[in-house]
């Protein structure tokens, strides 16, 4: 059984900064479990709260079902008690219960559910997909909202309706009126969750909207700024934010936003910056250039000076 229930687990999520920790790979490629173990440890000791194992950031993309399971099992063993673990499900549907199936058996304390693979599909077949991966589990699953997968609200409200272990939404579009609506219509019954990339952008925004947490790439590499940040956004200091944005966010997004796939490419090069190196990121991506990487280190210095 879980350590949180859906309802336990919904309150801990929206009541402070998420993080979705990388996956670390040897230089051949294999899964570096000691050194994700050693990850895992070391962010939790941050007052994080929730970590996505093998989600986005985690390249669950290039991982196989096997390699997944054990990424989330590593995770579940290395978090102390009382910091939640999200597995993630996707692809097919089936492949989505079966996944969902692992986590549970490995101890997570929820789902992540991310879009089907590739193939476009009607909000009456996103929700039969939801309904499948609800059902079959105990566990509280967050919608991921993104890509080929964009939970119109009234989808989103017959399964907030249907499935009463669905405890979250995280917003990976950017389509501010669907979270009004959504909140409006739906209030506390669901976490509201900013999932874009480097969300850190958006936080002002959304905490108007109801969406209290985010989840925080840059937390793998710089957890001290990364929570000074969401202090300062939750406590509505806008002139703080506007710095930190002007200071690090943004020139950090202007080196993200050179080549497709660095969203993921340049949290590990933050980590090679900061000492504690992750290993390459699997193809398709790609890594940060050395150019890159130095003016990612001028970065980290000057975020490390303002937190």
């Amino acid at each position: 059984m879980p350590a949180l229930t859906p309802t336990e687990l919904a309150g801990r999520l929206g009541a402070g900064l998420l993080s979705f920790p990388v996956t670390h790979f040897t230089r051949d490629l294999a899964f570096d479990e000691t050194a994700y173990r050693e990850h895992i440890a070391r962010l939790s000791e941050y007052d994080v709260a929730g970590l996505f194992a093998a989600g986005g950031t985690g390249e669950f993309f290039s991982l196989t079902a096997p390699e997944v399971a054990r990424v989330v099992r590593a995770a579940v063993d290395s978090a102390p008690a009382g910091t939640p673990i999200l597995a993630p499900a996707g692809h097919g549907t089936a492949q989505a219960v079966e996944l969902t199936g692992d986590a549970e058996a490995a101890g997570a304390d929820g789902i992540l559910l991310f879009p089907p693979y590739l193939t476009e599909a009607s909000q009456d077949g996103l929700a039969a997909h939801v309904r499948a991966v609800c059902a079959s589990t105990s566990l509280g699953v967050v919608l991921y909202s993104r890509a080929n997968a964009v939970y119109s609200p009234a989808t989103v409200a017959a399964l907030a309706d249907d499935c009463q272990n669905l405890v979250g939404f995280k917003d990976g579009v950017g389509d501010l009126e669907t979270i009004t609506r959504l909140h409006a219509r739906l209030g506390d019954r669901l976490v509201y969750i900013g999932g874009l990339p480097t969300a850190e952008t958006f936080a002002l925004p959304y905490l108007e909207l109801g969406v209290t947490t985010y989840s925080s790439a840059i937390f793998n590499f710089l957890p001290e700024f990364a929570l000074a940040f969401y202090a300062a956004a939750r406590a509505g200091d806008r002139t703080t934010v506007r710095r930190l944005l002007a200071e690090v966010v943004l020139p950090y997004t202007e080196i993200r936003d050179r080549k497709a796939g660095y969203a993921v490419s340049i949290v590990k090069a933050g980590l090679r910056v900061t000492g504690h190196p992750a290993g390459p990121v699997r193809p398709p991506l790609t890594d940060l250039d050395d150019t890159e990487q130095e003016l990612l280190a001028e970065i980290v210095k000057r975020a490390g000076d303002l937190a």
